[in-house]
């Protein structure tokens, strides 16, 4: 199976659903950023919610650019935010120990580019799923990848049911679906491939 995807941050659960079958997956860097979209943002657990960790951008969310041009704005102190909110959220769970020193360094990288965090941080769990899917990229936009069995880059979630597992505030809020995969990593480590 063929995907084509836009580059994510730390993408959902559906996302890696959908990829975890794929033997290819073709980023497309051509298309143009989309505000209010899954490119810059993603969502964990939190103590009375779900809580939502955006990458501040150069001109803020309305880009006219593709995303291979999408600048970050390191002026705010955004990846020390984002790595004391994970730390708050997971140190407790039974999984984040085992990954804690390798995905720091996602936070104290300095990064110019939103693909370019992106490409790391899928990088990064993809390595931690050892999923084995080739990674193509394009530079130039297409409407419809002919390539291409599944076109995520729109990514409703899956309609099939997502694995419910151990969800550090679930007691206080319930089960939060289709939050981010490092929700799902760091509450069950290497038996998210199977859930998945």
């Amino acid at each position: 199976m063929t995907a084509v995807s836009p580059y994510f941050t730390f993408p959902r659960i559906s996302w890696w659903s959908e990829v975890m079958n794929a033997d290819t997956v073709i980023f497309d860097a051509g298309e143009h950023f989309q505000k209010m979209s899954a490119r810059n943002r993603y969502h964990i657990s939190g103590a009375n919610n779900s809580i939502k960790l955006t990458v501040p951008l150069v001109n803020g969310r309305n880009q006219r650019v593709p995303m291979k041009d999408v600048l970050i704005f390191n002026e705010e102190r955004w990846q020390v935010q984002h790595w004391r909110t994970l730390v708050s959220v997971y140190k407790r769970t039974p999984f984040f120990d085992h990954y804690e020193d390798s995905l720091s360094v996602l936070f104290e990288t300095p990064f110019s580019h939103l693909i370019d965090y992106n490409k790391a941080t899928m990088r990064w769990v993809k390595q931690q799923l050892r999923m084995q899917f080739e990674e193509k990229e394009t530079d130039v936009f297409m409407k419809d990848h002919l390539d291409a069995d599944v076109d995520l880059r729109k990514h409703k979630p899956v309609s099939r049911q997502l694995p419910k597992y151990y969800q550090v505030f679930e007691d206080r809020l319930g089960f939060i679906p289709d939050l981010s995969i490092l929700d799902l990593l760091f509450s069950e480590g290497l038996g998210t491939v199977a859930l998945l």
